[in-house]
């Protein structure tokens, strides 16, 4: 009752008594309510055959279609999964990546139940979130909205977001299942992954979101995984998420991801999005004559629609709760507390945080992503807000006005080096410019329809992004008005000729395929692997014209990137009253990084800086000793180059409205850093333990997962390489122990661990206290250490609290794949508790008297 209380404090009476059904029905969706049950096979008996087709597929980009004759309504979808932005303006919550670093599953929870008062408020009855897949490597374009490289991470931040979502009468649609851990190539791509790997790494969060969690919804994603693409893998869908782990609720399609009606429908989709290509009456109706599907299979998907809509109470009462307020006050609370907890403190020589406020009279704040409010990468999970805070304005407010804060963006655009870019139609006597000649195919196929000179290389993307084009689509675009694919190509061809010999930035950014020819030498080749949306390299160039090819073979589905291609001098792309103002200043903060049309869905990113950040940073550095960096990224980024001349480095991750806020009450002291990196860091790329296997094998689609459950820190141990940053590690403004680590078994094979945990510090702090198993002398291959248990603690200096942690099991098994069960071998095993995976502060012995096995049901 509690926790249900505290899930509505602060909305009205009504709301409250809905969001308590909600909370109620979330914890009991399942198959053996007799009232729920008998209430839709009644519906389900007085449908007609056309009713159920149009109940299984959308009517609407983010709408099912409605059945007015039987009282169903349609059912609203809110994308997610870090705001209810359909429609938008909303608030935008901290990134995925960035609430697994606060290492906090009662924050995650208070993160949903804002997330699913949010999509109350606009009539949503499904959110479509949170996204839980397994973080490989840095490059995937949407590992911001996912909870890291750990399983029993991402599944403890799993479980306490839907359930949050889901008090709130929403259903959690947990998503991409399963093996969709790249944007590249993500409908063509086949991720080929071990059964081990699979239940023992990819699996669980979403095992635990069924199991746990009861979430109402499950996404398939759009890849290929062990040959079967997601919406028709019988193996996965059907034998293991509906049959094994009893799953109740709707297994529905990402937009578009459908190929084979008979395919998916056997293989256990549920509801096709946005519309019914393969769902539909003239496809349906003629498998079910003829036997291909059974009308069984066609009843267990209207089935259990309805079920979701009637624990929910979606059949009883309108979706849209006009009286709850959109712009939410108590939602942009937790977005600051989520941007706290969730950023982490990598570096701080010689305690320059926090600053002084008292002694800072000038501060300088530097860099692309000062300005801008970066509250998310880019793509479906993008949020535009009601009202966003930046590093100027959390700085500049937190100092008041008797202190000086100056700015200076440090370097242009990409768009504006693009557009600044000078290119001529022939080395010598040609137009400015450079000559287009536009094919009517792709892959620059079919007659040349027209040719044009154009001045530079810059089509810019679409306006999806503004609130009122989005909430017209979301509501009123039918099947056939979207989705539309372009068929067109075009090769850009013109000169450059360099102001200066030198080193020079060459780039081209878009989501689409193309080739860039420099002086006839292939530079980038994306037509068949489209790896990244910003790709960069750096050219030595001679004082004399250079001949650039570029040929535009595709462009994604309704792109929001569009096309731009650039040469910057590296040695002037740093502007120079940036420097000047770092000079002025007692402190600088360089705010660095990614942003939303260079980390988004539907492609990849690099490991490097966007070009020009480098040079920036050891320009600024090298005026200014006291440089703070702020990174914005989904993931890990390469610092070695410049990381031992700067003093200070955050890890901020995309952290919602309030990152300037919550930056400014961290870097004066307001707040200590809590946050924990939910990834291992890496010195080079080529350390990380799936590198060598993120790409497809050459020439085939197959991604073959060949470090197994040697992911992150698992394969950085098994390995013995050193990260530069391992996986759980933050810094603090205080210390802390722990210490006194004992236990406590039973006869069942569970385990109590308990320890103290001290702040040894001058300063309140909190920090994360972890538990890792690890077998002695394992009979199959195992990691050197796996988390299995972990809490958040805040103490106030000299403070102590005895705290414990409860291991079941499973906490010990690994997956037999030759019994399809977990099975904890009897043996010893040492509990290993610390601050990250490699900070080991006390450890312990425990034996398991005999074997347990654990059937996957369970």
């Amino acid at each position: 009752m509690n926790l249900q209380l505290r899930a509505v404090r602060g909305v009205a009476h009504f709301v409250s008594l809905l969001c308590l059904v909600g909370f109620a029905s979330a914890q009991a969706l399942r198959t053996d309510d007799p009232a729920i049950e008998s209430r839709v096979d009644g519906l389900l008996s007085r449908m007609t055959l056309e009713e159920k087709i149009d109940l299984i597929s959308g009517d609407t980009p983010f709408r099912t279609h409605a059945i007015s004759r039987l009282g169903i309504p349609y059912f609203q979808m809110a994308d997610g999964p870090v705001g209810a932005h359909i429609p938008a303006p909303t608030i935008a919550y901290a990134g995925g990546i960035g609430l697994a670093a606060s290492w906090d599953p009662d924050l995650a929870e208070r993160l949903g139940r804002e997330l699913g008062r949010d999509a109350r408020s606009r009539g949503a009855v499904f959110l479509l979130g949170p996204g839980v897949n397994i973080y490989r490597t840095p490059m995937n374009g949407r590992n911001f909205e996912y909870f890291g490289e750990d399983s029993f991470l991402a599944a403890r931040t799993a479980v306490g977001y839907i359930r949050g979502v889901q008090s709130q009468g929403v259903a959690a649609t947990v998503k991409h299942y399963l093996g969709n851990n790249s944007e590249y190539l993500r409908y063509e791509t086949d991720s080929v992954i071990d059964e081990r790997s699979l239940r023992e790494i990819y699996m669980p969060a979403f095992e635990a979101a069924v199991k746990q969690a009861h979430v109402g919804a499950v996404m398939d994603g759009y890849n290929i995984t062990n040959g079967e693409h997601m919406t028709q893998n019988r193996g996965l869908d059907l034998n293991v998420l509906k049959q094994q782990w009893h799953f109740p609720g709707v297994l529905m399609s990402d937009w578009t991801s459908v190929h084979d009606t008979a395919a998916a429908a056997n293989a256990g989709l549920d509801l096709e999005m946005p519309f019914g290509e393969y769902f539909s009456s003239e496809k349906l109706e003629p498998l079910l004559a003829n036997g291909t599907i059974a009308q069984a299979t066609l009843d267990d998907k209207v089935r259990r629609i309805l079920r979701l809509a009637a624990t929910f109470g979606w059949l009883d009462h309108p979706a849209l709760d006009l009286s709850i307020p959109r712009y939410n006050l108590h939602g942009r609370e937790v977005s600051l507390q989520a941007a706290l907890e969730g950023t982490v403190l990598l570096q701080n020589t010689s305690a320059l945080l926090p600053l002084n406020k008292e002694r800072v009279k000038t501060i300088a704040v530097i860099g692309p992503t000062a300005v801008q409010t970066l509250t998310t990468g880019g793509g479906s999970g993008e949020v535009v807000s009601f009202a966003n805070t930046n590093l100027i304005t959390g700085i500049s407010n937190a100092l008041g006005d008797t202190k000086k804060t100056l700015y200076s963006r440090g370097m242009y655009t990409v768009d504006q080096l693009a557009l600044l870019t000078h290119f001529t139609t022939a080395i010598v006597g040609g137009q400015p410019g450079l000559t287009v000649e536009h094919y009517s195919q792709i892959n620059l196929q079919g007659p040349v329809q027209s040719t044009t000179v154009e001045p530079v290389v810059f089509i810019p993307g679409s306006t999806h992004r503004r609130p009122e084009p989005q909430e017209i689509n979301a509501f009123y675009s039918h099947k056939g008005s979207d989705f539309k694919v372009p068929q067109a190509s075009d090769r850009w061809t013109g000169y450059f000729t360099p102001e200066q010999a030198g080193p020079h930035a060459v780039f081209v950014h878009t989501d689409g395929r193309f080739r860039l020819y420099f002086d006839d030498r292939l530079v980038f080749d994306n037509t068949t692997l489209p790896k990244y949306i910003l790709n960069q390299t750096t050219m030595d160039l001679t004082r004399a014209p250079h001949k650039v090819v570029l040929e535009v073979n595709s462009q994604r589905r309704a792109s929001s990137i569009g096309v731009s291609m650039g040469i910057a001098d590296l040695a002037t792309i740093v502007d120079p009253d940036s420097i000047k103002i770092a000079q002025m200043a007692d402190a600088v903060v360089l705010a660095v990084g990614f942003n939303n049309t260079e980390e988004s869905e539907g492609g990849d990113r690099t490991f490097e800086l966007p070009f020009g950040q480098q040079q920036l940073i050891q320009q600024v550095a090298a005026v200014n000793k006291n440089t703070v960096v702020a990174i914005t990224s989904g993931g890990s980024v390469d610092v070695v180059p410049w990381k031992d001349n700067v003093r200070a480095i955050l890890a901020t991750w995309y952290s919602g409205e309030e990152a300037g806020n919550a930056f400014a009450k961290l870097l004066f002291g307001y707040v200590s850093p809590s946050g924990h990196l939910p990834i291992s860091w890496e010195r080079i790329i080529t350390d990380n333990p799936s590198f060598a296997n993120y790409y497809p094998d050459p020439g085939t689609n197959k991604i073959v997962y060949r470090e197994g459950i040697f992911v992150g820190y698992r394969g950085y141990e098994h390995s013995h390489t050193t990260p530069l940053y391992p996986f759980g590690f933050g810094l603090s403004y205080t210390s802390f122990n722990m210490s006194n680590l004992t236990t406590q078994s039973s006869a069942t094979g569970h385990v109590t661990a308990s320890f103290d945990v001290k702040n040894t510090g001058n300063v309140t702090g909190a920090t994360v206290a972890q538990l890792y198993v690890s077998q002695n002398n394992p009979s199959v291959p195992r990691p050197a250490k796996e988390l299995k248990g972990y809490l958040r603690v805040e103490l106030a200096p000299g403070e102590q609290k005895h705290l414990s942690i409860e291991l079941d099991p499973r906490s010990f098994a690994y997956f037999d794949p030759s019994t399809s069960e977990w099975q904890a071998d009897a043996g010893s095993y040492t509990l290993l508790l610390g601050s990250s995976a490699e900070t080991v502060l006390a450890k312990t012995v425990v034996q398991l008297d005999h074997t347990v096995r654990i059937p996957v049901s369970e």
